[in-house]
């Protein structure tokens, strides 16, 4: 357990949930562009472009985010007293966010694909998995928030 003051602690909590807002932003954003990027003919200007944009969000927002997110929570986690690592609610909130870092890492992967035409998944299988960040953030955000266990 780290001792914050509670200045201190309001702060690591904001950068937390700025740094999430950012993360988020990029986990529902890339997948929309991989829809519209195989929509396109392989070795265009267009498909080009789209490489350049997947590739700009994930290294220079979607990462550096994600890291920064998992930085402030730990602070966050550290902070607390002994015993909320018991908290249903914390042990869920975690889990899903463990998922979403899963999540990130697959997006790495398919990013890599686009960048080397290499995609073989269809359009509809990027719209179902833009759906997935979208579940994870409504679960973390209720237990966040609600703490219902």
């Amino acid at each position: 357990m780290i001792d914050l003051s509670l200045e201190a602690y309001l702060y690591v909590k904001a950068a937390h949930i700025i740094s999430v807002i950012a993360w988020m932003a990029g986990l529902l954003y890339l997948p929309r562009l991989f829809v519209y990027h195989t929509e396109t003919i392989t070795g265009s200007e267009l498909s080009e472009t789209f490489k350049v944009m997947e590739r700009r969000l994930l290294r220079a927002i979607m990462t550096p985010a994600m890291l920064a997110s998992l930085i402030f929570g730990g602070i966050l986690i550290a902070a607390q007293p002994e015993g909320a690592w018991l908290q249903f609610w914390l042990i869920i909130k975690l889990v899903a966010a463990f998922v979403l870092v899963i999540m990130h890492m697959v997006m790495v992967r398919w990013c890599k694909d686009f960048a080397e035409d290499q995609n073989t998944r269809p359009v509809k299988f990027y719209r179902y998995a833009n759906e997935i960040p979208t579940l994870l953030m409504i679960i973390i955000v209720i237990f966040a928030v609600v703490k219902p266990f």
